[in-house]
């Protein structure tokens, strides 16, 4: 089992990085609590209003909007399990998520890909998936598997299926899809329990994980709430993961984004312990800043490396296992 090497301790030597300061995490959770209290968030799936209402929060059927107390918030923070394990087909590639270990995994939900054979730029068909998948198992560097591309020659509407399948029969490492919905989640789960030897196995084993983005800013959409709902029933890891942008979709500034997307994960990981107490999941961020000119995504820049370092922080700062994008 890998549990790779520890990033960001404080040594006698070597270089360490330390964006937030104690006094500031705690401002950050403060403001954070106060937004969920306060502004709430809004919460589409109607399943989802209910368990926040059952559980004591304050929850407006017109506007949809869920008003979260402080103190759920933390219940599910400290509910939420420091450590989980991401295991790959083959036991040499099983992960430790935990404190400041730190993996890699390759970049996910590409859109378009240089054919190796004629050089052309074109739209992925699932045999590129295939192809990638073979390329991710061989290389040592990549300690996990996400979904690379999407296949666009099948049917759209169960196209996680058709991803699903490409990748976790062709790769032994640890598997991370985004499958659309609750319901083609379990589907997915049904296909993992056949390649491990059985539901029980894959309890023993979970070779697949799931990753949810709210909408910023502030909205957890039907889907995003069954995935995080079915992750948690069944048990398996959910990264709920933020894609904000300062100056778009969140406040310019640093602190100002850090709690728009602070508060996305966290009611994200209260519904997760609402749904099932001590269910794993990873504090997840795409966040970056918006270029104000193209009104696009900026990755690879210095604001989403802050952005990244200071998500990486909150996590610690939660004793919850993360993920962040890199440049």
């Amino acid at each position: 089992m890998k549990r790779s090497l520890n990033a960001g301790k404080q040594r006698n030597g070597g270089l360490s990085l330390n964006i937030l300061t104690e006094d500031e995490l705690d401002q950050i959770h403060l403001g954070t609590l106060d937004l969920l209290e306060t502004t709430g968030i809004y919460v589409e799936d109607v399943t989802a209003r209910d368990r926040f209402e059952n559980a004591g929060a304050r929850v407006d059927r017109d506007s949809q909007i869920v008003r979260i107390p402080p103190h759920l918030v933390e219940e599910a923070i400290r509910s939420a399990p420091s450590k989980v394990i991401l295991a790959g087909r083959d036991p040499r590639h099983d992960l430790v998520l935990e404190g400041n270990r730190v993996h890699f995994t390759n970049f996910s939900e590409g859109v378009k890909i240089n054919d190796p054979h004629t050089g052309e730029n074109r739209t992925p068909v699932k045999q590129d998936l295939i192809d990638t998948a073979r390329v991710i198992d061989y290389l040592d560097e990549v300690d996990f598997c996400e979904k690379a591309l999407g296949a666009h020659d099948v049917n759209q509407a169960v196209v996680p299926l058709h991803n699903a399948e490409a990748y976790l029969t062709h790769t032994t490492k640890h598997c991370a899809f985004g499958p659309g919905n609750g319901r083609l989640l379990n589907k997915i789960l049904e296909m993992a329990a056949a390649i491990v030897g059985g539901v029980k196995r894959l309890k023993e084993r979970p070779i697949v994980s799931f990753t949810t983005c709210p909408v910023s800013p502030l909205k957890l959409i039907t889907d995003c709430c069954e995935i995080i709902m079915e992750s948690a029933r069944n048990n398996v890891v959910c990264n709920i993961l933020s894609m904000a942008m300062a100056g778009g979709t969140a406040p310019v500034t640093l602190a100002g984004t850090l709690v728009t997307h602070n508060a996305e994960i966290l009611s994200g990981i209260t519904l997760s312990q609402l749904t099932r107490r001590g269910a794993p999941v990873v504090y997840g961020s795409s966040t970056t800043a918006m270029d104000l000119k193209m009104a696009a995504a900026t990755v690879g820049t210095p604001e989403c490396a802050l952005i990244s370092g200071a998500v990486a922080r909150l996590a610690r700062y939660y004793a919850l296992p993360s993920y962040v994008a890199g440049g």
